[in-house]
């Protein structure tokens, strides 16, 4: 049963009102935190892929189912947010409601997210700025721009970026919420952009077939652009940042979703109905419209843009995995050591280090959809252990005040399970196989290190060892 012990709901109450950390988000400045999470890779680099491998024009229904299966979780998120308004997302929630096994395995999940969502990220980065170089008249040799899965040696400058990404990052780079308001406004215009230019040149005939995949197709390309929503859980660890956190972190979840769907949905349509969408199959979908159209000056433009875009996308990814390494440290699941601060940055320069190589030598050889999916797997799961927990914790909390409650709890976890339950069962074999061998690596982790290192288990040790002492002095 040591398996299932869950973390106290008055720990966790604790950290939060310590209040360490400066509460300055308001709703709005969580939407645009929002925002700048959810606009990256989903919009400048999934576009393109999904629709020439996956769905065709029918990729904007995949959006739409996507947005749908986010919205029954998001309502989850929000009530979970709401009574736990501590950092640590979907890992905090699970551990709390589930118990320490499946926080530690949706912990595990958020690992491996973060890791290849931050490698995709890269290899987007890559290729808009080969975009834009190409867009100059300069063309760097593919054996430096491509994984060898594509013909390549290896993807360098997707390399690169991660490096420096992880560079500044142990330097102790912060986003601040005006910061991320520029660049958010920044890719927008860019979006807005693309649309201007690319959309007098839709032509309908590039939508028929509308679904040249059938509706497996939707659900496939819905399996693959699905970790373009992995910023509602990163989202999520600003909670300690926010100023009235059981308030505005529902209303900037939800309105971001409902932004971000809109304009996902609208430059997957104008995205199709320029160019056929076999053609689509890049990396850098945008500037390939432009070009295509002939619009070299819009293309440069909008791949700049794509490129800060990709840029924040990035240090965000990379910054939040070392927050889960950073919550999951705290309860004693990992060597502390590793997450040791650095007495000048004072950033846990160790496990950033670890993880920014690790992530570069994934962007550097491994194609771009395969990572795609390999981050929506541990996406799904991560949603559907939350949703699941927010039930449970009506449960075990049923007095516990919450601001914000889900709406039919009872309908829609259970609906956000199932539709998410879906959408894992359509990514490819190779990708479950895949995320089962990680699980099962996590699963050793944790019972030969994690499950005897944990802080409860410390404590329940404690425990016995005080309740052996008072029944030895009282047989005394």
């Amino acid at each position: 049963m040591t398996w299932f012990r869950r973390k106290p709901l008055a720990d966790l109450t604790a950290v939060a009102e310590e209040k360490k950390l400066t509460r300055a988000l308001s709703a709005f400045d969580v939407t645009l935190l929002g925002l700048g999470v959810i606009i990256g890779t989903g919009i400048f680099v999934l576009t393109g892929i999904g629709a020439a491998t996956y769905a065709g024009p029918g990729l904007m229904l995949s959006f739409v189912l996507a947005a749908i299966t986010c919205a029954f979780v998001c309502l989850a998120y929000a009530e979970l947010v709401s009574i736990l308004p501590v950092s640590g997302s979907a890992y905090t929630y699970t551990y709390a409601s589930l118990g320490e096994f499946f926080g530690w395995w949706v912990g595990w999940g958020l690992v491996l997210e973060y890791s290849v969502g931050a490698s995709a990220v890269a290899g987007g980065w890559s290729a808009y700025l080969v975009g834009i170089l190409h867009a100059g008249g300069i063309d760097l040799p593919k054996s430096l721009t491509a994984v060898p899965h594509d013909g390549g040696i290896v993807n360098l400058p997707a390399m690169l970026i991660v490096l420096f990404a992880t560079f500044l990052l142990v330097l102790g780079i912060r986003e601040s919420a005006k910061v991320n308001r520029v660049l958010v406004l920044i890719k927008i215009a860019t979006i807005f952009l693309f649309i201007f230019l690319a959309g007098p040149h839709v032509d309908p005939i590039n939508w028929e077939p509308f679904l040249p995949f059938g509706w497996q197709g939707v659900a496939a390309g819905t399996g693959i652009l699905f970790f373009a929503y992995l910023g509602v859980d990163a989202l999520a660890t600003a909670a300690e940042e926010t100023k009235n956190p059981k308030v505005d972190m529902p209303v900037g979840i939800m309105a971001s979703l409902i932004i971000c769907t809109i304009l996902y949905i609208a430059v997957s349509a104008v995205m199709t109905g320029v160019v056929p969408y076999p053609q689509l199959d890049t990396a850098a979908p945008a500037t390939y419209v432009l070009e295509y159209i002939g619009s070299r000056a819009g293309s440069a433009i909008v791949g700049t843009g794509a490129l800060c875009g990709l840029s924040t996308v990035l240090l965000v990814m990379i910054y939040a995995q070392t927050r889960a390494f950073y919550a999951m440290s705290r309860d004693g699941l990992i060597p502390k050591g590793l997450c040791k601060i650095h007495k000048k940055y004072h950033t846990p320069h160790i496990i950033t280090m670890i993880v920014g190589v690790v992530v570069s030598l994934i962007a550097g050889f491994t194609p771009i959809h395969i990572v795609a999916e390999m981050c929506s797997a541990g996406t799904l799961f991560a949603f559907m252990c939350a949703s699941l927990g927010v039930m449970v914790l009506r449960r075990v909390y049923p007095d516990v005040k919450r601001d914000f409650r889900c709406p039919a709890v009872y309908i829609v976890a259970p609906l956000a399970i199932l539709f998410c339950g879906f959408v894992f069962s359509q990514l490819s074999a190779h990708t479950i196989e895949l995320f089962i061998s990680w699980s099962i690596l996590g699963a050793l982790i944790y019972v030969f290190y994690s499950r005897k290192h944990s802080v409860l288990a410390k404590a329940h040790r404690e425990e016995l060892q005080l309740g052996n002492v008072e029944i030895e002095e009282s047989m005394k």
